[in-house]
């Protein structure tokens, strides 16, 4: 292995925290990281981690070492994306991940347009509820629902989404509708759980957050299908408004208590700064920013 790939692979380690994550993040098997990161620390007579049962952290040595590495690193992709003309056209791979049910309702449509308008870019987008380590799987921008942790990303809030209360017409007709928290104790109500029924839903009422106890008869692992069971008139379900907009255009589903909703969940749109930043990245937020604002208004 030569010196940049070398250095590529303890920037990983140090990205990752890990040999088996590095591994993954580059696709080589772990003993090529460990045998990389041992016969680097002997050429150089240095030890570059420290090793626990947990995570490697870098040595002083290593934290000098690694910061070297990146600027050079940085330097050979920037000639080397100079060359290829990202910075002159949007062209190249990006990334892009956003939770299932909103980047499958708004931002799969705006990739699309996208994608049209820029037939040099080739997209990857990774949609899921789970939490993506976005240096580990080479993402470029995230959509996040919620408030942010400090970070050194940049994020731009592109709307939000409401915590509603639903269900469908022919149920309401005949169990009644309610018109305060409390009386959910008397309904069916239809819980979005992975490992156990809920108990209780939260409101605000008098500006003041209050806990409501409900009957939980069905429970579901996602809310996608906590909606397809309240369309078919199962009970009343909570889930991201997002997620039940297509059935309430529809006429399948109404809203109800809406005066004693939480607050709205922030959307964001984050990614990572970089100086210059290529032209296909400038391109998608520049494109996917002002559509997403206009979706989520």
């Amino acid at each position: 292995m030569d010196r940049l790939e070398a250095m590529s692979v303890i920037i990983a380690v140090n990205d990752t925290g890990s040999f088996s994550a590095a591994s993954r993040r580059l696709r080589i098997p772990v003993a090529t990281i460990s045998r990389t990161v041992a016969e680097l620390e002997a050429r150089l007579n240095a030890q570059l981690f420290q090793r626990s049962s947990r995570q490697m952290t870098l040595t002083d040595a290593g934290r000098s070492y690694i910061e070297a590495c990146k600027r050079i690193i940085e330097q050979v992709d920037e000639a080397e994306r100079e060359v290829s003309g990202e910075y002159r056209n949007p062209r190249g791979d990006l990334a892009v991940t956003s939770p299932w049910g909103l980047g499958h309702m708004h931002l799969l449509p705006i990739a699309l347009e996208f994608m049209e308008a820029y037939p040099d870019i080739a997209l990857r987008l990774v949609l899921t509820d789970r939490i993506v380590n976005t240096v580990e799987e080479n993402i470029d921008v995230s959509i996040r629902i919620g408030s942010l942790p400090d970070s050194n990303l940049i994020a731009t809030r592109v709307g939000s989404v409401r915590f509603v209360l639903c269900a469908s017409p022919g149920y309401l007709a005949k169990r009644g509708r309610p018109t305060e928290p409390a009386d959910l104790a008397s309904h069916d109500c239809i819980g979005v759980d992975s490992h156990a029924a809920p108990k209780s839903w939260k409101f605000v009422k008098g500006g003041s957050e209050v806990t409501v106890p409900i009957r939980s008869r069905l429970t579901l692992s996602d809310s996608e299908a906590a909606v397809e069971a309240a369309v078919a008139g199962a009970g009343i379900t909570r889930v991201m408004s997002y997620k039940m907009q297509a059935a309430r255009r529809a006429g399948k589903l109404v809203l109800m208590l809406e005066e004693f909703e939480q607050e709205p969940w922030p959307v964001y749109i984050v990614y990572a700064e970089r100086k210059p930043a290529p032209l296909k990245l400038r391109a998608f937020l520049d494109w996917a920013t002002p559509r997403l604002k206009a979706r989520l208004a």
